[in-house]
């Protein structure tokens, strides 16, 4: 098997998608712009050959690029990035080179527009927030009188909380439109709710092979726009309610040979036509693991191995790995390099060393999000957890 893993190299820990796939056989070739000699030594001997281009923006580069392994090593069988930004060009690829195994051009409106994911989440029978195709502020108006103050805008296609804003009145609003973005933006009724995923890898079948769900307890527009420290953690046990929803909506939006990552609010509030408190509202789907640190999370609170799941579906379409050990909490707590905290590093680990998986700092590209300096770290007890994250952020 020929498979082609287009940007190895980012997020940081993706080498071990690489190496699994290795380790099931796979040959595996890599197509990115990060200087040979600039990857992870993990990530160079999973490679059978990296095709360094100047830039992966650039269509007819990676065009060359896979047109050479073609020529050196035949047809390729599988081409993927397992990242959202390269979603649409993956499938370009795969339709270019008459790949199969994934979503092909035609494939990807649905999971890339927010307008058309509602579509699918209805036929789930899923209630997602009503919403507006952004045009002229007569019509934003006239919205706004059906559903009230406040209102979210966001971009048509976007990935995460980036360039999302929450408008609470007419001055407001009059501002976002002297300074309309140009891309397709919407705007939705505000919802009250506590963001929870439901995440995982499924076969050729859309067969469910493994499953996990995180929450955030805060919001992901506000930790970006106020820049706030971030806390979320993969839970302990899924609820029962997150798992019949998810699977709906796998099913729905037919889900094949691929991670997905769908999230949903639990309202904090009721609202009329979306549910009472504690129901689950739609949000968004992606096709890809969740952002980050987040498949490392899920592999320490689930004793399993994401990479290795994905791997086995890749090449044997079920997976093989045992999915029979302990559950834990697992956070990820960051912070922000303009906030002065009052625990040295020192002392985070002289009394949470046991507990600590992962720490350091993230990269840049994604330090709005996630933050400057990170710490992964898991728990038995719920409040055990929820004190070790008040006195990373005291």
């Amino acid at each position: 098997m020929n498979f082609v893993f287009t940007s190895p190299n980012f997020p940081s820990s993706y080498w071990m998608f690489c190496a699994r796939l290795k380790e099931n056989g796979a040959n595996v070739l890599g197509i990115g712009d990060c200087p040979h000699d600039q990857l992870a030594p993990e990530l160079k001997g999973a490679l059978t050959e990296y095709y360094k281009v100047s830039s992966m923006e650039n269509y007819d580069e990676m065009v060359r690029a896979m047109g050479y392994f073609t020529h050196r090593y035949g047809k390729i069988d599988w081409l993927e990035s397992n990242n959202e930004y390269w979603l649409e060009q993956d499938a370009a690829l795969r339709t270019d080179f008459n790949i199969f195994t994934g979503l092909r051009s035609w494939d990807t409106e649905p999971y890339k527009k927010k307008s058309r994911m509602k579509e699918f989440f209805q036929k789930a029978g899923i209630p997602s927030a009503r919403f507006h195709k952004v045009s002229t502020l007569d019509a934003a108006q006239e919205f706004i009188s059906q559903v009230g103050y406040p209102v979210v805008v966001k971009p048509n296609v976007g990935v995460g909380a980036s360039n999302t804003w929450r408008l609470h009145n007419d001055d407001e609003l009059r501002f976002f439109f002297d300074h309309l973005p140009e891309v397709p933006y919407l705007m939705e009724e505000f919802v009250d709710g506590i963001v929870t995923t439901f995440d995982g890898v499924c076969n050729s079948k859309g067969e469910i092979l493994f499953s996990a769900s995180h929450i955030t307890p805060d919001s992901i527009m506000d930790i970006i726009n106020e820049q706030r420290p971030l806390f979320y953690y993969v839970d302990k046990a899924m609820p029962d309610d997150v798992r019949e929803v998810g699977t709906r909506c796998v099913k729905s939006f037919n889900v094949r040979s691929r991670c997905f990552h769908i999230e949903f609010f639990r309202l904090k509030t009721g609202k009329e036509g979306l549910g009472n408190p504690g129901d689950l509202v739609a949000l968004e789907v992606n096709m890809r693991p969740a952002g980050g640190y987040t498949p490392d999370m899920i592999n320490f609170a689930s004793s399993s191995d994401m990479y290795k799941i994905w791997a086995d579906m890749i090449v044997f379409d079920h997976s093989t790995v045992n999915l029979d050990g302990p559950h834990h909490f697992c956070c990820y707590v960051s912070r922000r390099d303009s906030v002065s905290y009052g625990h040295t590093d020192a002392e985070i680990r002289e009394r949470y060393g046991n507990a600590i998986r992962i720490s350091g700092r993230m990269p840049d590209a994604l330090a709005d999000v996630m933050g400057n300096f990170l710490y992964i770290a898991c728990f038995d007890e719920k409040q055990d957890m929820l004190d070790f994250v008040q006195f990373i952020h005291s």
